[in-house]
């Protein structure tokens, strides 16, 4: 018997008049990974989301999450799903405790302020619960929207530019939720146009104008890039482009006396985003 994957779509195409945001999409996403949605704006990725969550109808293919249609099984995939959309969508004039309780109690919760509690510490909103939500900044109302989405126990997350507009150590703090999620059996679902991301998930799709141009692993994703090779001996310097494999570079280097029997060498510098947070961090130990 075949295993129902956490997210299945086949053939997904959506047209608005003219323009067809969606162009044929196939992907696959199994239980309790990280998956990230690649793309520019206008890529194509909030689109996918919508369809995904059962807020817009296909024009043709076919979506399935937790095996079921999303628009046909709209009520009860609702109870185990959870969406955190681009732009917050939170009732400004309540606080963030009386915004996250008023979704938990669409889903009629029998411990439901305690499920409250609990979210407003994971998303470090405790100390600030009781205040309305238009006195917050725009990280602060993206950790609200998350605890929204998260205060039923969903089985599969969708989050549609989680980290947009939010400073580097407040994104760290957001990967380090989204891991603990998946490590608890949850499936996350995450759009983001900020490549350096693309390292923190477990597979990645890359949206290109409603098409899907590449699906992988992160690091083999990387693998299929160039590496510029720098040797610099006396006075001369040469260049050389190179495949983005160990190997490759293995290769290159045996002209410069690597032992043959070397078969790979790797590379590994920091991401900007590291740079960064390490730099406040130390500015934080002053």
């Amino acid at each position: 018997m075949s295993v129902v994957g956490a997210v299945e779509v086949a053939g997904l195409t959506k047209r608005y008049g003219r323009i067809e945001a969606l162009r044929g999409v196939d992907l696959a996403v199994a239980h309790g990974r990280v998956y990230g949605l690649l793309g520019p704006n206008g890529a194509g990725k909030s689109t996918l989301i919508r369809a995904l969550v059962g807020s817009l109808r296909p024009t043709s293919g076919s979506v399935r999450v937790l095996g079921m249609e999303p628009t046909a099984h709209r009520a009860e995939l609702r109870e185990r799903i959870g969406y955190m959309p681009q732009g917050p969508a939170l009732y400004d004039n309540l606080s963030a405790h009386d915004n996250v309780k008023f979704f938990g109690g669409a889903h009629h919760m029998p411990d439901l302020a305690e499920r409250v509690r609990e979210v407003l510490d994971f998303t470090e909103l405790a100390d600030r619960a009781g205040d309305l939500v238009y006195t917050y900044s725009g990280g602060m109302k993206r950790r609200v929207s998350l605890a929204c989405a998260l205060v039923h126990r969903p089985d599969v997350l969708f989050l549609d530019e989680p980290t947009a507009a939010v400073d580097p150590a407040l994104r760290a703090r957001f990967w380090l939720a989204f891991r603990d999620l998946a490590a608890r059996g949850a499936t996350l679902f995450i759009s983001t146009h900020l490549m350096d991301e693309a390292m923190l998930c477990d597979e990645v799709a890359v949206l290109r104008q409603g098409r899907v141009i590449a699906a992988d692993t992160p690091v083999r994703l990387l693998q299929r890039g160039r590496t510029r090779l720098i040797v610099r001996t006396g006075d001369n310097e040469l260049e050389y482009t190179i495949g983005g494999r160990p190997e490759d570079l293995a290769a290159a280097l045996q002209a410069y006396g690597l032992a043959p029997d070397v078969r790979s060498v790797e590379v590994r510098g920091d991401t900007l985003e590291s740079v960064v947070l390490d730099l406040v961090a130390a500015e934080d130990d002053q």
